[in-house]
């Protein structure tokens, strides 16, 4: 029997045998195009190059064009198992976190800021949600914040 298994596996097969025949007749052919010069480009006429897609009131400013950001942040802020609490009046809720120029300051409901040495822009790029709207001044968006 392994015999016979063996004698079948010295001669090709009947695909690979196909496959010798097909290769022997198109070993001399070359496909079309080669060895041809390649033919002129059409003149095309140059399109007009647009500015931007996106009128200037949906346009969102980049990173480096806003002084700073700042989101809401309503229940108490835990760092290293410590609530922290404003220096000066006590609160411990109710704060608005500002990040800019790679400092978190944290702004009670009275008024009062101060630098958050233990937060950094990471942990409040992660925490912070989508931007709703853009201001001119810090003041408005203290406003639109509600404080």
């Amino acid at each position: 029997m392994f015999h016979r298994i063996r004698r079948r596996a010295k001669e090709p097969s009947e695909e690979q045998r196909r496959f010798f025949e097909l290769s022997a007749r198109l070993q001399n052919q070359v496909p079309p195009g080669i060895g041809v010069p390649p033919a002129e480009p059409e003149h095309i006429e140059p399109t007009a190059v647009v500015d931007d897609f996106l009128p200037p009131e949906l346009r969102v400013p980049s990173h480096d064009q806003v002084d700073g950001t700042m989101m809401p942040w309503k229940q108490p802020l835990v760092l290293d198992g410590e609530m922290v609490a404003c220096s000066e009046c006590g609160a411990y809720r109710d704060w608005l976190i500002l990040s800019t120029r790679d400092q978190v300051w944290l702004r009670c409901r009275v008024g009062h800021q101060q630098q958050e040495t233990r937060l950094d822009t990471a942990w409040f790029n992660r925490n912070r949600g989508p931007a709703d709207a853009t201001h001119a001044s810090f003041e408005e968006c203290l406003r639109h914040l509600g404080h």
